[in-house]
């Protein structure tokens, strides 16, 4: 039996995949890998699953790490006597049309959340029929699946991990094959060259990780090893090595969700750095699964109260807050590194996120944009649930008046300003008494600093406070008029 195992773009690994797995066990394995434009960035971000593009630029971070992931993979296969076929074309015109010319008597792939991709899935399985199988993978639990007592979808993060867990008691990893068929010299003959970055008129950049399944088992041991067992206590410190940084090797498939769910309870099981890391787990299954369920949700919001919100239009703080001088450090840090590595710590991309859409008020659909565009671990689902969270307009039973500090989030969670002072290279003589908020430092201070506020730092373009009750003075007022409005607000302690 021929079976052509289809890789996607979001399953770039040979361990723990269950396609590959399977086909190896009916017969003759042929690796395919479509060059879809829209993994270039040359079409609508939203087309398929893989699609690396953001309105037909091209994301650098992100096509730096899948290029490589792609050439990692295809060592791998070749490590257990195979290779990886790269054909250029659209996958719903390729995969029938190769199906047909070798011969293929299956097609197996992993099933994807995303809408594009399920409509592309759609295509090639009114082509093939029977012949077309698809796996789970793309997350530990299937999405789409888990419901609430009343059948419906769950809307709120703490229910869903509770069925999660309920459910999800014990999935075994899939394995990897011991060794696959060759593929034939005449089908290899035919595949196209992976574009490299000089072609695409990008530069490399040192600072992106490393990509490939090797790179991500060494991410997750080191992690597990040394930061998992703090990981509750650390991992919102901005300033310190206390996450697992595999947010881009989860986008890219290039280790199994599974796979770390186990080893992670393996390593470090029902501790409270454990129980915490599951937790962020579990919230990309409820990411996965609401965009599974409400797939307009890459579009509008999902509580449809803040449809029609009153967002501004301020091209001066976009400006700003795009360049990092928006004069509140953690913010301007938050831009600099997402501009520079592609990635961004999660914490800083909540204060940073807050502050575009609730002291800002600029369109958080704006903000998602700009970061699905530089980040490595871009995800449609993860970017769009992380953004529509912190507007206030996402799954959340109190959703929109959570507005973060961006002076005390700096104070608790950059404590010594680390983060701060790698990011801002201006303020690094700053005391961190007042690296947080540079302006109440004494002129002696800032002298000493090298600091000249307005010159060689900006002053903050708001004041936070009057641009906090300005949004939530806006978001009461609109929701009051708004069908089926939430409650008035409350004074939570995120300031």
């Amino acid at each position: 039996m021929r079976t052509i195992v289809w890789f996607r773009g979001k399953d770039l690994r040979v361990t723990d995949h269950e396609p590959l797995m399977r086909g190896s066990t009916t017969g003759e394995v042929i690796p395919l890998l479509v060059l879809e434009d829209s993994y270039f960035g040359s079409g609508d971000r939203s087309a398929t699953d893989e699609s690396q593009g953001s309105r037909g630029k091209r994301p650098p971070h992100r096509l730096q790490f899948f290029l490589d992931a792609v050439t990692a993979l295809r060592s791998d296969l070749e490590a257990i006597g195979s290779t990886l076929v790269t054909v250029k074309g659209r996958a719903t015109e390729v995969v029938p049309r190769l199906a047909r010319e070798w011969n293929a008597d299956a097609v197996f792939a992993q099933a994807a959340v995303e809408p594009g991709s399920r409509r592309r899935d759609d295509v090639v399985a009114a082509a093939l029929g029977e012949r077309f199988r698809l796996f789970g993978g793309e997350t530990v639990h299937p999405p789409g699946t888990l419901r609430t007592q009343a059948g419906r979808p769950y809307g709120v993060f703490s229910p869903f991990a509770k069925s999660w867990r309920r459910e999800v008691a014990q999935v075994p990893a899939v394995g990897t094959p011991a060794r696959l068929s060759r593929v034939p010299d005449n089908l290899v003959a035919i595949r196209n060259p992976i574009p490299d970055l000089v072609e695409l008129g990008l530069e490399r950049n040192p600072a992106i990780l490393r990509a490939g399944s090797s790179q991500a088992d060494a991410r997750l041991r080191r992690f597990l090893k040394d930061a998992g067992p703090a990981y509750k206590a650390d991992r919102d410190q901005m300033g310190i090595d206390g996450t697992s940084r595999l947010s881009a090797d989860l986008k890219f498939g290039t280790i199994a969700p599974r796979r770390v769910w186990l080893e992670a309870r393996a390593a470090i099981g029902e501790t409270a750095g454990g129980m915490s890391f599951e937790n962020e787990l579990i919230w990309r299954e409820f990411s996965y699964s609401t965009l599974w369920d409400v797939p307009t949700i890459l579009t509008t919001p999902f509580q449809s109260d803040f449809e029609g919100f009153p967002w501004r239009d301020d091209e001066n703080g976009w400006q700003a807050w795009v360049d990092g001088l928006t004069g509140y450090p953690v913010v301007d840090a938050s831009a600099r590194q997402l501009r520079a590595e592609g990635y961004v710590h999660n914490r800083a991309r909540m204060v940073s996120a807050s502050f575009l859409t609730k002291d800002l008020m600029i369109d958080f659909r704006r903000g998602e944009r700009h970061y699905f565009h530089y980040l490595t671990d871009g995800d449609l689902a993860q970017n769009t649930a992380g953004w529509q969270w912190t507007a206030g307009c996402g799954c959340d039973p109190q959703p929109y008046f959570r507005i973060f500090n961006p002076v005390s989030q700096g104070e608790r969670f950059d404590p010594n300003g680390d983060y701060v002072r790698k990011w801002l290279p201006e303020l690094r003589g700053m005391p961190s008494e007042f690296i947080h908020h540079p302006w109440d430092a004494p002129d002696s201070v800032l002298r000493g600093a090298k600091v000249r506020l307005g010159d060689t730092y900006p002053h903050p373009i708001v004041d936070h406070s009057v641009a906090r009750e300005r949004f939530l003075e806006t978001a009461t007022r609109h929701l009051k008029r708004s069908p089926g409005s939430q409650s008035a607000p409350l004074r939570l302690p995120m300031d």
